[in-house]
């Protein structure tokens, strides 16, 4: 998938490869993104908020049209920041620094700021079809999804299912969220759900944003 954002690939390494992908079809998967001692700390610091009440369940929408609707997304949620970010957290960021840079470098997006927040669905829970883009902004540019699961089957659920456009037919990529592994797409051109999960899932999902 082609975008007038993008003019030549990426250069090598993982951050090259995702940027070539992105230019080429919109999207990317790159598996081994963070080291498994890296991301099953990332797993811990979840599991370990969950446990003390301190995940939340997730809205939709923005400003006061900010609502909790249990039928769209039922996931809990809690927000990253970076003053007090333990190593695993900073081990996590010095990366999505480097792609933001690279992306930067390769394709001008003016990629300025990137929020983060983890998510957990408990069994049965799921996100349905939308846009990571709100309405009336164009803030959010590339969403990136790092999953943090141990021994994902295809059985287990919790699949992204992200649509490709095409011309006159949508098809879809389901997308197991397997430990290490790094998804990012552009915001504005995909829908794209969480299927419902048959055990506990967690992710950190952010979003690279430009200047409003």
């Amino acid at each position: 998938m082609g975008s007038g954002l993008f003019e030549h690939s990426g250069g090598e390494g993982p951050y090259g490869t995702i940027a070539r992908d992105i230019a080429a079809r919109g999207w990317a998967r790159m598996p081994d993104f963070l080291d498994t001692p890296t991301w099953r700390a990332l797993a811990g610091e979840a599991w370990d908020l969950w446990h003390a009440g301190e995940l939340h369940q997730a809205a939709v929408g923005k400003g006061r049209r900010r609502v909790r609707a249990t039928t769209v997304r039922s996931d809990y949620i809690h927000w990253l920041e970076a003053p007090g970010a333990t190593p695993a957290q900073r081990e996590y960021f010095e990366h999505i620094e480097q792609l933001r840079q690279a992306l930067n470098r390769t394709f001008f997006l003016g990629l300025f700021e990137f929020e983060s927040h983890f998510a957990f669905y408990p069994p049965g829970t799921f996100y349905g079809r939308h846009l990571d883009q709100f309405r009336g902004t164009q803030q959010r540019v590339l969403s990136c999804v790092l999953y943090l699961n141990e021994g994902w089957d295809e059985a287990d659920g919790g699949q992204l299912r992200l649509y490709i456009p095409g011309d006159g037919a949508e098809t879809a990529v389901d997308i197991e969220p397997r430990g290490g592994t790094l998804v990012c797409f552009l915001s504005e051109a995909f829908y794209h759900e969480v299927l419902a999960t048959r055990r506990e899932r967690v992710s950190l999902t952010g979003w690279f944003k430009v200047r409003g």
